[in-house]
């Protein structure tokens, strides 16, 4: 089993989403023995934003005249693209930045989403090619936007990724979540300690549907 680590923070060890990741797949390694783990740290590594050049794949990859920089490009995405594609699990560090997510981890997500790699049209309208994965969010907030009804509408972070991947055919998007963390060290410390509930019950729940397979 291929597990793909990306992390977008770039607040290295003061970031919590990086905490969650490290700990997410820390968990997933636990209760699935012989995971080979890559890491993408967008931080460190993004991809350019679109831009002439860097829209190259959509032309393919042997299109005629491309320029040099646009070959560059086009090596990039192709990078990006099947190492999304071929791993089973792909744990996001997704802080969540003016209500949405951070620029580069956008910038690596217009990188995959390419028609006829992760997702085509059809006459019905789109469809995902890149279904059978696990995506594990680790949602971070520095305030509280799940149960507080007059924020709620401002969450344009794990809708928006519940639906990209949505749109790519992944059905299995689990969120974890720590919110609140820049609401004081008492707050942030609960944000924390409830995010650990849910990574321990992602990682039952996982082991439970592997019992089932096993005994089907």
């Amino acid at each position: 089993m291929k597990l793909l680590q990306i992390d977008s923070s770039p607040l290295a060890a003061n970031s919590v989403s990086r905490e969650l990741t490290r700990r997410v797949v820390g968990q997933w390694k636990a209760n699935h023995p012989g995971t080979t783990v890559e890491h993408l740290d967008l931080a460190k590594d993004a991809p350019s934003h679109l831009n002439m050049d860097s829209l190259g794949f959509r032309l393919g990859v042997d299109a005629p005249d491309l320029s040099e920089v646009q070959k560059r490009e086009n090596v990039v995405s192709e990078q990006l693209v099947s190492q999304f594609l071929a791993a089973d699990v792909i744990v996001v560090g997704a802080p969540m930045y003016n209500f949405s997510i951070p620029s580069q981890l956008k910038a690596w997500i217009d990188r995959i989403a390419q028609a006829g790699r992760t997702f085509k049209y059809t006459e019905k309208g789109p469809q995902g090619l890149a279904g059978g994965k696990t995506v594990i969010v680790a949602s971070t907030r520095g305030g509280v936007y799940s149960t507080n009804p007059a924020l709620a509408g401002l969450d344009h972070q794990e809708s928006y990724l519940k639906t990209v991947f949505g749109f790519l055919g992944i059905t299995d998007v689990r969120f974890v979540r720590a919110e609140g963390v820049a609401m004081g060290e008492e707050a942030k410390a609960k944000a924390l300690a409830a995010a650990d509930g849910e990574i321990r019950t992602h990682a039952q729940v996982a082991a439970n549907e592997a019992a089932k397979a096993i005994r089907a």
